[in-house]
């Protein structure tokens, strides 16, 4: 994950700052030195380092408070809050029209991914804001591109406008609006050819387009991974165009983040979303007081929450807790729980987003999928009648559902010993529950039911 190296460094900075009994000009100095490595490491331009740290040095100093607060909690304060203006602040969502559709043009390089990103902010705006969307294929130049437009548009469930690739970007952009406005859609999604900024031509036709259609939001999609090349490609865009925001994709991968926190601040342009996979469904609103949250170990609840409520069936989950807490789930109930862990993503990122968890290891979240994957496995292997009632489960049935899985009949003994660990720990909520007593923290003996 981006920011995954900052993060540590940061953790530790202010680790070392806790054991200060106060802060002085001194310990201070050494302080902002670490920080100052800690962002150039992180491949922050330079500039944008030098104000970080005179910025925080000054406020610290600014503020009377070196022996009024605890060091920690000043300097944790001031870096969060630094973080947070670097980032983008003020940044907000896509601008919705009143009335009328909202044109969105996406802008990008050549081989950047724009025409899949695009595909992404339509499927976010279809799911989380119920807009009906459509989407303009305006890359005529690239082989197969409008291809690849129609294929994600049929993927995602949206309208797509398909001319072909010999009517001019400028008149396919045109008529993919009118009929936006004829046909009553929420938002227009222009995809426009990938291109060199030093491209006139092309630079150009993008400026024909924008004067054509005037859209509400102009979205340049940049790399995280190409790190301060990022900041020179917005620049060079916004040159020629008006960007109202940005896409920055890869935000889950080894970037260090540098261009994330240098790029709002050199160019003007916020980053409005985050390309966090290859999937459709991987991509995110950009919250900078939420990413500086976790940059400085502090989750993010409400990212977490908001997954939760986005994956999760509530009605399914509430009907299964109940049957849990009742002891009366069966092995088809504990499938359905570990399907609806797997939608959460990875165990290392949810616990990413939980304050004050410890790392898990990339080696330990393997183990855990394998462990995971494993237990489907078995369970699957089972007849719906084993699925419903274990108990019949004896060692010839023991022998078949081992040998279909390709499995032993220890592993298929490991599942059931879960289940009725898990069966009986349940039962004992849900007793403690009604008599208003909850099993104290640690009441399950540190087991995790699903062998994690």
């Amino acid at each position: 994950m981006a920011f995954e190296s900052l993060s540590d460094r940061f953790q530790g900075i202010i680790k070392k700052v806790k054991g200060q009994s106060k802060l002085t000009e001194a310990n201070m100095e050494e302080m902002l030195k670490e920080i100052r490595v800690a962002l150039l490491e992180a491949d922050v331009n330079f500039k944008v380092v030098k104000e970080f740290v005179n910025n925080v040095k000054e406020k610290a100093l600014g503020q009377e408070v070196f022996l009024k607060v605890s060091p920690s909690q000043m300097i944790v304060k001031i870096v969060h809050d630094e973080l947070e203006a670097f980032l983008g602040a003020d940044q907000c969502e896509i601008k919705f029209e009143m009335n009328k559709p909202t044109v969105i043009m996406m802008c990008g390089l050549q081989g950047s991914g724009k025409t899949t990103h695009t595909g992404k902010l339509a499927l976010l705006f279809k799911n989380k804001l119920h807009k009906k969307v459509l989407l303009v294929a305006g890359d005529v130049y690239r082989p197969a591109a409008i291809d690849q437009l129609q294929t994600i548009a049929n993927q995602v469930g949206v309208d797509i406008l398909n001319l072909g690739d010999k009517v001019s970007p400028v008149e396919i952009a045109c008529r993919g609006v009118k009929k936006a406005y004829d046909e009553r859609y929420d938002v227009v999604i222009i995809d426009t050819a990938g291109r060199l900024a030093i491209d006139e031509k092309l630079m150009q036709e993008l400026v024909d387009i924008e004067e054509k259609v005037k859209p509400t939001e102009e979205l340049l999609l940049v790399d995280a991974m190409s790190g301060q090349d990022a900041v020179n490609v917005a620049k060079a865009f916004n040159e020629k165009l008006h960007l109202t925001g940005m896409i920055m994709s890869k935000l889950d991968g080894d970037a260090r983040g540098g261009a994330a926190l240098s790029i709002k601040h050199l160019t003007g342009i916020p980053i409005k979303y985050a390309g966090v996979g290859e999937k459709l469904e991987d991509l995110e609103v950009f919250h900078p007081d939420r990413m500086a949250d976790r940059i400085l170990g502090m989750g993010d609840v409400v990212s977490l929450v908001e997954k939760v409520q986005e994956q999760i069936d509530e009605k399914q989950a509430k009907k299964t807790v109940n049957k849990m807490m009742s002891g009366h789930f069966d092995l088809n109930d504990m499938l359905a729980q570990m399907e609806q862990i797997n939608k959460l993503g990875s165990m290392g990122g949810l616990l990413k987003l939980i304050p004050g968890m410890p790392k898990i290891s990339e080696e330990d979240q393997e183990k855990a999928k394998k462990q995971m994957d494993k237990t489907k496995a078995i369970i699957f292997s089972m007849t719906p009648q084993e699925r419903k009632d274990p108990s019949i489960i004896k060692n010839s049935r023991k022998v078949r559902i081992a040998r279909g899985c390709g499995m032993t009949n220890q592993d298929v003994n490991r599942v059931l010993n879960q289940y009725d660990q898990m069966k009986k720990m349940m039962k004992e909520m849900g007793a403690r529950t009604k008599g208003g007593k909850f099993p104290p923290f640690g009441g399950f003996g540190g087991k995790n039911p699903f062998g994690m």
